[in-house]
Formats: structure tokens, C-alpha cells, sequence
């Protein structure tokens, strides 16, 4: 009895690990990791995780969970967790900051929808983006791809080895391609509104008898619409090359 025991301690604490990480990532990651999934189902999901990464999560040396070496080896998990699900709100503060700038362009920034769930407030056509995000991440795999990443990093990061090679200041530097990713799906939008409004000008000036005013509002959102329909189709294929693009910031990062 007292081996069977012992052998269940140790595996605990081989255990504890990945389970670390991994639930650090769910918590930071930019689906997994809203109000609207549960924490008990992302504790059961990490713990399940943490048993198949098992094999790779092994320490080079044992390590005590409840020593100091122990503590400081789980703040070693919780932050390398946190910054690959990080990474993943790159593509998704590209996706809001696009459904901004389109709504601002089409008159409905001020159609403000409060969210519940996640106790936010966004625009319309923000909500409408990020749950296109949601579809997209899961028909591609995107649980999975990162789940790949956690266990990718337990070679590249060692338990206990520290984070030697990962550097924080790439992170900070990659979200500059956050506004250009936006500002390219944004530009077609940007520009057709830009013409309407000059059309506007030109028939404000022709006839200023119109009411341009309650007219002009209806017609630019109804052309921002049809534009926004067009520009929607792109969203998927620009969305997988952001991912690209994140999993070789990670890579590289792994690399070093």
C-alpha cells in the first residue's frame, strides 16, 4: 500500500507541470480563455492535457513542488503559459480593431451591444467578427495547433530550466503588425467610404435643398454593408496567414 502510494505522490508531482502551464495557457489564450468557458472545464481540460504531455514534461532533475525551487518552477510554467496564450490574442485584437474601424466608418460605432457572459461592451460588427473568429479558430484545428505549441515548448523550455531564448521584447514588437494586419483588410472600406462621402459633398453643394443628413446616414450604411459583405469573404484567408505568422514568432523564439 505504502508504494502504491508513493508511486501516486510521484506522479502527482511529475503531474503538476504541464498541468501549470497548460492551464495558464487556456486562461490567456483568446478562445479557451473567456468567461464564457467554464474554469472547472478548463481545469479538466488542462488535466487531461497534462497527462498526455506527460511523457515530454518530465524535469531533468526532481523537483519538489512544495520547495522554493518548487514555487519559482511553477511561476516558470505560469508565465511561458501566458505568453502562448498571448499570442493568440495578436489575431484576435487584429479582428476587433477591424470591426471598430469598419463600424466607426459605417455609422455604427454607436450600436454598443453588451455581452453578458464576458461582461463587455463592443460594437456590432465587432461581435459579428469575433464570432467568425470562434468558427474559424476551431475549423482549422486552432486547439489543437496551440495544444502542439505547449507541447513543443516543454523540449524548447524545460521544467526548471528557465526561459533562456525567450524574449519579451519580440513579443511587444510583434503587435505593431497588429494595426498594419488591420488597417489591410480595413483600407477597401476606408477608401469607398471616403468616396461616398465625397459624393455627399458633391450633391450637398448641387442641391441643398436635400437632407443629407437623414439621408446620407442610410445610404452610407447600407453601402458600408454591401462593401462589408465583400471585405467579409477575405477574412478566413487573412486570419490563417496571422496564425502563420504568430506560429513563427513562437518557432523562432523555441529556436533560439
Amino acid at each position: 500500500m505504502e508504494l502504491v502510494f508513493s508511486q501516486l505522490v510521484a506522479m502527482l508531482h511529475a503531474l503538476w507541470w504541464p498541468f501549470c502551464r497548460v492551464l495558464a495557457m487556456f486562461s490567456a489564450a483568446a478562445v479557451l480563455g473567456e468567461a464564457s468557458v467554464p474554469v472547472p472545464v478548463r481545469v479538466l481540460l488542462s488535466l487531461v492535457m497534462a497527462v498526455v504531455l506527460l511523457p515530454v514534461a518530465q524535469p531533468a532533475v526532481y523537483i519538489d513542488p512544495f520547495s522554493m525551487a518548487g514555487v519559482a518552477a511553477t511561476v516558470e510554467q505560469v508565465v511561458i503559459g501566458g505568453l502562448i496564450g498571448l499570442a493568440s490574442h495578436f489575431i484576435m485584437a487584429v479582428v476587433m480593431m477591424l470591426g471598430y474601424v469598419v463600424a466607426s466608418q459605417m455609422g455604427l460605432a454607436m450600436a454598443i451591444m453588451n455581452d453578458p457572459i464576458n461582461g463587455t461592451s463592443s460594437d456590432v460588427v465587432s461581435s459579428l467578427l469575433s464570432v467568425m473568429y470562434i468558427l474559424v479558430f476551431f475549423a482549422i484545428d486552432g486547439h489543437l495547433v496551440f495544444t502542439g505549441v505547449v507541447g513543443a515548448s516543454l523540449q524548447a523550455w524545460p521544467v526548471g530550466q528557465g526561459w533562456a531564448g525567450l524574449s519579451l521584447e519580440t513579443f511587444a514588437f510583434n503587435v505593431a503588425w497588429i494595426f498594419a494586419a488591420a488597417m489591410l483588410l480595413a483600407v477597401p472600406m476606408i477608401f469607398s467610404m471616403f468616396v461616398v462621402q465625397i459624393g455627399f459633398g458633391f450633391l450637398n453643394r448641387v442641391a441643398p435643398a436635400l437632407n443629407l443628413f437623414s439621408l446620407g446616414f442610410a445610404l452610407v450604411t447600407m453601402f458600408g454593408l454591401f462593401v462589408l459583405s465583400a471585405v467579409v469573404r477575405f477574412v478566413p484567408e487573412h486570419y490563417v496567414r496571422m496564425t502563420g505568422r504568430v506560429l513563427d514568432m513562437l518557432q523562432q523564439q523555441m529556436m533560439r
